[in-house]
């Protein structure tokens, strides 16, 4: 992998990436990348049964790139596979300490991996109450399982002295199969929704997740038009009621894995266990 990426990035990115398949690069002036090797907190990787805390010392380098962003005045962008809520238990609790004690610098996390159009919440440690960051989740270009392909285009605060670096907007594009594969048509990708339009979002920072999350609560209308977008706009024909939505809502405020107390405050109630048994009934890749 170092060998393939080597003409994009720079000699100390290749060492860490050749070492354990993780790096950090700057973007521009004021803002910096940082790739996560998600294998090594991956529910699926039984190595970790030796070490599942920090394996390859992982979240400790995190730490120290963090530490030197904040001092020298970047924003970070974080990308990964496995978003961290679907993480080893151990690995996922002290990823979601690191974004605490960092929000100020973390400026946006993205990851994939469950092929939905989706995001985490993360909260502050004291009170599970002040969102400190979300993670963006974005659908895949494959269809599976049984969806349509999809892609997702961030708009991003830009490169200016105290630019904030923070998601501004996304939009979701799909190509629709049903139409695509009917006698004579051309596949045509087009946009699917834009999150602000779609939600009526006033912007789009931790806060205005969280908000969302609690609307969704109350408006049964918006919360269907989010389990479609979900889907990429396939969603299966078995309705989303209301075990389901609990799930879902819980899912979606859960940004470490394992964790009941983060779906407390959520309407309607379900016990954490029953919670748990529709997260496995979810097949990712």
């Amino acid at each position: 992998m170092a060998e393939a990426w080597q003409d994009w990035l720079p000699p100390a990115a290749l060492k860490t990436l050749r070492a354990a398949g993780f790096y950090t690069a700057q973007v521009w002036p004021g803002l910096r990348l940082v790739s996560l090797n998600m294998n090594f907190c991956s529910q699926a990787n039984f190595w970790l049964l030796i070490n599942s805390t920090d394996p390859a010392g992982q979240l400790q380098w995190l730490v120290g790139v963090l530490e030197a962003a904040e001092r020298d005045g970047e924003k970070v962008h974080i990308i990964g596979h496995i978003p961290p809520a679907h993480c080893l238990r151990s690995w996922s609790w002290n990823y979601y300490r690191i974004v605490n004690r960092f929000e100020g610098t973390i400026a946006a996390q993205f990851f994939g991996h469950t092929h939905v159009d989706e995001f985490e919440m993360f909260y502050d440690e004291e009170t599970l109450t002040r969102p400190v960051s979300v993670a963006f989740v974005a659908p895949s270009v494959t269809t599976y399982i049984n969806l349509n392909p999809g892609y997702r285009v961030y708009e991003v605060d830009g490169s200016y002295p105290s630019s904030s670096h923070a998601v501004l907007d996304h939009e979701t594009f799909i190509l629709n199969l049903t139409e695509a594969n009917a006698p004579g048509a051309e596949p045509r990708w087009q946009r699917l929704y834009g999150a602000r339009e779609a939600y009526g979002m006033a912007s789009t920072f931790p806060t205005d997740w969280d908000l969302l999350i609690r609307r969704f609560q109350d408006d049964e209308r918006l919360f269907q038009r989010f389990w479609y977008h979900f889907h990429k706009g396939h969603p299966p024909r078995e309705p989303c009621l209301e075990a389901c939505k609990a799930a879902l809502l819980c899912a979606l405020r859960t940004g470490r894995s394992a964790d009941p107390n983060l779906c407390r405050p959520l309407r309607p109630a379900r016990p954490f266990r029953q919670i748990q048994e529709f997260w496995r009934q979810r097949r990712l890749c």
